[in-house]
């Protein structure tokens, strides 16, 4: 479980937002988890102080790999990202007790400045007695409040902003009136924030040290590239929905670190094959022959290295509740790898 921060402010708007936001000791949002953790089930909505944490519950493979090596996190391709924050509901007891913990820690606070504590109060006010009445407790079966929640990763982000309508009732069977709300697609679209997928270690032939002019091999063990999936959940206020976003890699991309040099095949894009392994294992017998993914490099390093970029490509689809489900944009990672090109020319057999 992860803690709420003071950082995490709850997204409020006027002055008295930029009030609420510097009053000390007080976490003025709903929090959210941060990346998921292998096969753990990520728990959420326990309490830190006055602060409850989101409710959306992480679980599934994160790292697609057998036999360990490092993972990072997908990267979208094209200008999509995930959502940097969103809507939850909440039951009108729940946040009933929110907003008074919230009051009695702000007034309690040794120190605490009266205009804090002013604008704390009118922030109880509006739905204690005035807009609302007692947190409507009274129709705790017939609706929820919603509450903007920002990505604890994300923060500081301009779109993390966007989700800044105070806290607002929504009677069951209603639609909720904000883009972000929690959907299925939403919830896939924070799982995918969440996948971990396996560093792009390419085996290479001739392993540690090429030669100008001869083709140097890759492939990727395909025991390590398997589709990775993780399962976003929330049940809460009445609303139990889920969905699973799926990462299936499909391609890697080789770029060589220097303009002097020839991928195979000519584009650079090595795919997967039917047996889901990418490009071939070098072996004896085959140094007359192309390899079908590799590099012939041109020019030696001098003694240096070139930066060789692999990169795999993952096709990202979801599925959800009530049968909902669809695409999403494809993803990336990769990582630098140091090859040392040497003049001497060989024959690799």
């Amino acid at each position: 479980m992860h803690s709420v921060k003071a950082r995490h402010r709850w997204l409020t708007t006027g002055a008295t937002a930029g009030i609420l936001a510097l009053i000390p000791g007080t976490a003025f949002a709903w929090g959210t988890p941060g990346a998921s953790n292998g096969e753990k089930t990520e728990t959420s909505g326990g309490r830190d102080g006055t602060s409850l944490v989101s409710k959306v519950v992480y679980r599934g493979s994160t790292t697609g790999s057998e036999g360990g090596g490092g993972t990072g996190k997908v990267k979208p391709v094209g200008n999509w990202t995930p959502p940097a924050c969103w809507y939850e509901p909440r039951s009108a007891k729940e946040f009933g007790s929110y907003v008074e913990n919230m009051y009695d820690e702000t007034v309690n606070y040794p120190g605490q400045h009266s205009y804090a504590k002013t604008a704390v109060g009118m922030f109880r006010d509006q739905y204690k007695d005035g807009t609302y009445k007692n947190y409507n407790l009274d129709k705790e079966d017939e609706g929820n409040w919603w509450v903007a929640v920002r990505d604890e990763e994300r923060w500081m982000e301009p779109e993390a902003q966007a989700c800044n309508r105070m806290p607002f009732w929504v009677e069951n069977g209603d639609p909720v009136p904000v883009d972000n709300a929690i959907t299925p697609e939403v919830l896939a679209e924070l799982a995918y924030s969440r996948i971990q997928l396996p560093t792009t270690e390419v085996t290479l032939a001739p392993e540690e040290t090429t030669k100008v002019n001869l083709p140097t091999w890759a492939w990727l063990d395909k025991a390590r590239f398997k589709e990775v999936s993780v399962t976003a959940t929330i049940n809460v206020g009445g609303l139990n929905i889920q969905a699973t976003t799926t990462a299936e890699p499909v391609s890697l991309t080789l770029e060589p670190g220097t303009p002097d040099a020839e991928t195979y095949p000519a584009s650079g894009e090595c795919v997967i094959d039917d047996d889901g392994s990418i490009g071939e294992p070098y072996a004896k017998g085959k140094a007359d022959k192309t390899p079908p993914c590799g590099i012939r490099y041109l020019r030696s390093s001098d003694g240096n290295t070139y930066k060789m970029q692999a990169t795999v490509t993952w096709d990202i689809t979801w599925t959800g509740t009530g049968g909902a489900g669809g695409d999403l944009p494809d993803g990336t990672f990769g990582n630098d790898q140091d090859v040392t090109v040497q003049e001497i020319q060989a024959v690799n057999r």
